[in-house]
Formats: structure tokens, C-alpha cells, sequence
């Protein structure tokens, strides 16, 4: 059972989004999530190829208003990264996405714009416009105004990973179908941490988190972050 702590402010959390969300999507999100797991080759194009397929990780509190668009751009590279953490150079599946987790969890509205904050997490991606889905990382930012408001009790995050692991379902379908993944490298990982939140005045509390990734780890590259993926957790 997640753990859940006071705030400042009901929704001053970077993965508050996705409550709000209505039946149709979240059947949406189901109906994504069965059909990738059953078809490996065709995870891209549901990953990549709708408004109805995104899911957020493990959410605290009801999702603002005014969320963000899921066509929003990614900002500019000039506008710089803050404290979001470079990419990390790691060739295989289960450590990249534990380490692009614990980026996705953290967040420091003390000395990170929210574009700069879009711009760091931007920067994990992969290249492949086919194979990236943006949107539904860029979906996990707070809009402008609640970015303004957690920025104002200086609020910050960090977390830490418990662990990482392919979901039985996935290993099922790429024994069935071995061949399926060499054409996008596109590896289906759940991970598990915990989340410290903290603000003026000593506030703070814990959470724990659980998000899916499609990360693409091609021969001989490091690998890239492709999208948040609907959530399979087994």
C-alpha cells in the first residue's frame, strides 16, 4: 500500500498526473497495455501512436488543472537542464531503467525551471521520432502555474530504486517471439523505489513508486528512454 505523507499543497507533487483521467482512457491504457505484451513487434506503434495510451506512475493526489498538452514541445537546449541528471551511459535495459526512474522521481523547483526541468528529461530519449514518445513523458511535468507554486515552498525530490525487472508477461512474449525485438530494440521494464519529498519549513514525507518504461537499448549503443509505458508490474 503506498505511503501517504502531508503537503503544503494537495497536489504539489511532480507525479500527480493522471487521476483526473476519464473511463475511456484508462480502457484505453488497458486495452494498449494487453495488446503490447501479446505482440512485441508492435509495442512502438502503440507506444508512440495516440493520445489514449499513457499512463503515469504511481500517483499521490488529484491531478491539477490545466495540465500540460500532450503535442507540448520540448523546450530549447539553451534553456539548459538544472539539476536534472545527464543521461546515463548504460547499455542494457533493467540498469538504464532504473536510472532514468530515479531521474523521472527527482526534481529540485529551487534551482530547475520547469524548462529546464523538460529540457533535462528530454535529453534521455531516444532520437528515433518512430520510436519516442514524448508525450507521455513530458505529461509527468506539472503545468506552468502549479510548477510556480511548489517552486515558491521550494520544493525538492529525490529518490531511490529498490528494483528493476522485466515483467513476466514481457518475458513470455519475447520467448514466444525472440525475433520480435530486433527491429526497434524496445525493452518493456518495471521499476520499484521510493520517493522523499521535501519544503520550507521542514515538511516532507515518503512515497512509494512504481513506473514501466520502454526503453530502447540498441547492439553496441547505450540506451534511450522511448516512453512511459502502460503499466504491467508482474
Amino acid at each position: 500500500m503506498q505511503k501517504r505523507f502531508p503537503s503544503p499543497s494537495p497536489s504539489l507533487s511532480l507525479s500527480s498526473y493522471g487521476r483526473g483521467w476519464s473511463a475511456n482512457r484508462r480502457t484505453a491504457i488497458a486495452a494498449s497495455a494487453v495488446a503490447v505484451l501479446l505482440a512485441i513487434a508492435g509495442i512502438v506503434a502503440l507506444l508512440t501512436g495516440g493520445g489514449n495510451g499513457h499512463q503515469a506512475p504511481d500517483i499521490a493526489a488529484p491531478a491539477p488543472t490545466g495540465s500540460p498538452s500532450s503535442s507540448e514541445a520540448a523546450p530549447k537546449p539553451s534553456s539548459g537542464s538544472g539539476s536534472v541528471p545527464k543521461p546515463a551511459q548504460i547499455a542494457e535495459p533493467v540498469a538504464y531503467a532504473k536510472s532514468a526512474a530515479q531521474m523521472l522521481w527527482s526534481y529540485d523547483t529551487r534551482d530547475t525551471s520547469r524548462d529546464q526541468q523538460l529540457a533535462g528529461m528530454r535529453a534521455w530519449m531516444t532520437t528515433e521520432p518512430k520510436y519516442a514518445d514524448w508525450a507521455s513523458v513530458s505529461g509527468q511535468v506539472p503545468d506552468p502555474v502549479l510548477w510556480s507554486r511548489m517552486a515558491d515552498q521550494d520544493q525538492h525530490a529525490t529518490a531511490s530504486v529498490t528494483e528493476g525487472h522485466y515483467p513476466s508477461a514481457f518475458k513470455q512474449a519475447l520467448a514466444d517471439d525472440p525475433s520480435a525485438i530486433t527491429e526497434a530494440y524496445i525493452y518493456v521494464v518495471t521499476v520499484n523505489g521510493k520517493q522523499q519529498i521535501a519544503w520550507k519549513k521542514g515538511g516532507g514525507g515518503a512515497e512509494e513508486r512504481a513506473v514501466t518504461l520502454a526503453v530502447q537499448c540498441r547492439p553496441s549503443h547505450d540506451c534511450t528512454l522511448a516512453a512511459i509505458a502502460p503499466s504491467v508490474t508482474q
